[in-house]
């Protein structure tokens, strides 16, 4: 039995492949009879004639290697892509970097640990990017000796 043409006529309709579209073998008779896209419309909506899905792509290897880069694998130089600045934009380093010495600062001058002329020059040092962490702030104050306590 010749289906060339109703399956000419599926593959039109429904915008698919020749390997999508599968005939029912017990009613093949059906299908030859159908000779317009109405009639082939018909027999899909009651599946004489299915669509088949499209493959997709698996994810189950793109999910487990997901898992890993949550727990910090996989993230070593041969993986990255994007430069430093790309895979963290340097406004928002330093925007945490700043937020955290301005704060350590303000809090030793609410404890009255600094003065406010000694506070004054730590935060515009900070301010200039003299500062690489709060441990480095803590370390430049216990050196100079800076806090009041004598500590």
């Amino acid at each position: 039995m010749r289906l060339k043409v109703q399956k000419r006529i599926a593959q039109s309709l429904f915008r698919v492949g020749r390997k999508r579209i599968k005939f029912d073998p017990e009613k093949l008779g059906d299908i030859k009879e159908a000779i317009t896209k109405g009639d082939i419309k018909g027999l899909v909506n009651r599946g004489t004639i299915q669509i088949k899905q499209k493959t997709g792509q698996s994810r189950s290897r793109a999910r487990k290697k997901l898992v890993q880069k949550r727990k910090g694998r996989q993230k070593g130089k041969g993986s990255r892509k994007g430069t430093s600045a790309a895979r963290l934009k340097p406004k928002k380093v330093w925007m945490a970097k700043i937020r955290v010495q301005r704060l350590f600062l303000r809090t030793l001058k609410e404890k009255s640990m600094i003065d406010n002329i000694t506070y004054k020059n730590l935060y515009l040092k900070a301010k200039g990017g003299f500062f690489r962490s709060r441990r480095h702030l803590k370390t430049y104050i216990e050196e100079r000796k800076l806090l009041k306590n004598g500590k």
